[in-house]
């Protein structure tokens, strides 16, 4: 694997001009939706970068899969490496903000799933691209609610993954507009470290929220953990 790629199972992944390059955060939440698009006809990945979580949407389903990335390169980057897919003709990047997209779009989708930048309180880079694609000013929790809330068919589902705090005051924030968290996953990097991500499914029907925990590794380092192998083992190559 080389720097500039990253090789999945039945796709290749370039991400040379992204600000963000290929994490566990878009993987965690591309694997954990794809147990769910059985039946969707459309979906919508917001924030795509270069494509991740897209192109595991339409590896998992036969949707119409839409990207959204306001970063010129890695929206560029996230066409190519559609047109490079197996699933070329259904995927769809767009150039755009949320906040543009969600005004003239008339698709309704089934499921939206989203990366969405987060670190609302760290200092900001000196790389602009890097400052947008990490921070939550050119996408505001109340502008991804009102996107999520205005695209989202009746019934449909919205993922996402935060860091811990920025999870808990998303999932109240939500709430206040009527979508609400009907399932939620905390994220370790061991057993026995700290909650690092939160995992949230959510809809616009209050109830109970089903509640896990997750660990990515076991206490040896590059150990993965069998419940980590078992959701990403249709991805990765080496599961």
């Amino acid at each position: 694997m080389a720097n500039t790629y990253f090789k999945f199972k039945q796709f290749t992944v370039y991400h040379d001009r992204c600000a963000m390059k290929i994490g566990t955060d878009g993987v965690l939440i591309g694997a954990w939706a794809s147990r769910y698009l059985e039946s969707a006809e459309h979906i919508l990945d917001i924030g795509c970068g270069c494509g991740i979580i897209a192109l595991m949407a339409a590896q998992s389903s036969t949707a119409a899969v839409d990207a959204v990335e306001i970063e010129p390169d890695a929206a560029e980057q996230a066409a190519e490496n559609f047109r490079n897919s197996p699933w070329s003709d259904r995927l769809t990047a767009y150039p755009t903000s949320l906040q543009q997209y969600a005004a003239s779009c008339k698709t309704r989708y089934d499921v939206i799933i989203s990366n969405p930048p987060y670190f609302i309180r760290s200092l900001k880079s000196e790389d602009l691209t890097r400052t947008v694609a990490r921070h939550t000013e050119m996408l505001p929790f109340h502008d991804l609610i009102d996107g999520v809330l205005k695209l989202l068919k009746e019934g449909g589902t919205f993922f996402a993954i935060f860091p811990y705090q920025e999870a808990n005051l998303f999932i109240v924030q939500a709430a206040l507009k009527g979508l609400y968290c009907v399932e939620r996953i905390d994220v370790r990097s061991t057993p026995r470290r700290p909650i690092k991500r939160v995992m949230l499914r959510m809809q616009c029907s209050l109830q109970d929220p089903v509640l896990h925990e997750l660990a990515i590794e076991n206490e040896i380092s590059h150990d993965f953990s069998a419940a980590y192998r078992a959701m990403t083992a249709d991805f990765y190559l080496h599961f």
